[in-house]
């Protein structure tokens, strides 16, 4: 039993670190999350939790550290039966969560682990379950973990530390782009391809004859098997990665393949009411360098916002250039910053950046 106490100890504490390090990792990306839910709450419970909205990315980097931090003082057992328990309503909250989701098909990815591990709404629940299963044996068994790695001002100091740690990682993650990218336009990926399911499908067909049941992996031509039922084989390779990229003009031409053909600058706009618009100034003048290039670099704007809505922002902002439009979700996985660029090579990302760190011309020709 003390053997098993401290592997469940030691996951506890790990797994708590990993969960929320990778979420720090992408906090536009939890905070979208984060929205999700309370949209979805303010509709079944009240509309109390609208106001939590605004919050979301504030609440990502709270939580996501809290995790971080707790799962720290897990490890070095520092006030550990008070840390145990702020676990508990922290696990029976996520517990609440997941429950729902898979219950009512509410949320089909609760984002627990981030875009790096992508859970079903019952598997989410089952982790959570495992959790509060690790969480019992630790609680009910402290009597073999009296020893502190860390007592006193020496456990403040640790633990203001994991605080600080984490939290830099989160704000700084929010001010630029994700440290690491698990999205499907990620640096390298090619748009077109992915586009396309990797394989044809392959199936499997499951059929009866005189209360026997058979599988055949071709449909079988003796007439006397009765069909039952048919299983896909390669539902992973056999589905495109990336299922919604459509890009489109005010009047609703199609205009993918003409983004996904040549070198391209496209500049993200999400949204023109939540867009920062301090940097618009440098946004313009690196589109004006972009177009000149001996690359031949061609830029566009891509904006989720209504064709009016857009129309009087990008006269606020002075932001020439043509434009066009996609769904405000794809825009919101293409890139986590409003506005952003994405340079595309052949419908290959060759690089994307945060407005904090807008490059000039001649990085965009390095990477070209």
């Amino acid at each position: 039993m003390k053997q098993l106490t401290r592997i469940c100890w030691l996951l506890l504490g790990v797994v708590f670190i990993f969960s929320g390090l990778v979420k720090l990792n992408d906090p536009v990306g939890t905070a979208l999350k984060l929205e999700e839910y309370f949209e979805v709450f303010s509709k079944d419970f009240g509309s109390f939790f609208e106001i939590f909205i605004p919050y979301s990315r504030t609440l990502s980097i709270f939580l996501s550290s809290l995790e971080v931090v707790l799962g720290v003082a897990v490890l070095l057992r520092w006030m550990l039966r008070q840390t145990l328990w702020v676990l508990l309503a922290l696990l029976v909250f996520f517990g609440f969560l997941t429950f729902y989701s898979a219950a009512f098909n509410k949320v089909t990815d609760c984002g627990c682990f981030g875009d790096f591990i992508k859970l079903t709404p019952w598997t989410s629940f089952a982790k959570d379950l495992f959790l509060l299963l690790l969480w019992a044996v630790v609680f009910y068994n402290q009597r073999y973990l009296r020893r502190v790695f860390a007592k006193g001002t020496l456990g403040v100091m640790y633990i203001t530390l994991a605080s600080a740690v984490a939290i830099g990682i989160g704000v700084r993650a929010l001010g630029h782009l994700p440290y690491f990218d698990f999205l499907p336009y990620k640096e390298g990926n090619d748009i077109a391809k992915l586009m396309k399911p990797q394989e044809q499908a392959k199936y499997q067909y499951v059929m009866e004859r005189n209360g026997e049941t058979k599988t055949f992996t071709e449909y079988p031509t003796d007439s006397t098997w009765k069909y039952k039922s048919m299983e896909v084989l390669n539902p992973l390779t056999s589905k495109p990665v990336i299922t919604d990229f459509a890009i489109f003009d005010a009047e609703g031409k199609d205009h993918t393949q003409e983004v996904l053909t040549g070198n391209k600058l496209l500049l993200i706009v999400q949204s023109a009411t939540t867009a920062d618009r301090d940097r618009f100034k440098d946004i313009t003048q690196l589109m004006e360098d972009a177009a000149k290039s001996r690359k031949q670099i061609r830029p566009l704007i891509i904006t989720s916002s209504s064709p009016q809505d857009f129309d009087a922002f990008r006269h606020d902002v002075n932001l020439p250039g043509t434009y066009y439009f996609a769904d405000a979700t794809v825009l919101k996985s293409m890139i986590r910053s409003n506005p952003g660029f994405i340079v595309l090579q052949n419908g290959v990302v060759k690089g994307k950046f945060h407005y904090h760190d807008i490059p000039d011309a001649s990085k965009l020709e390095t990477l070209l």
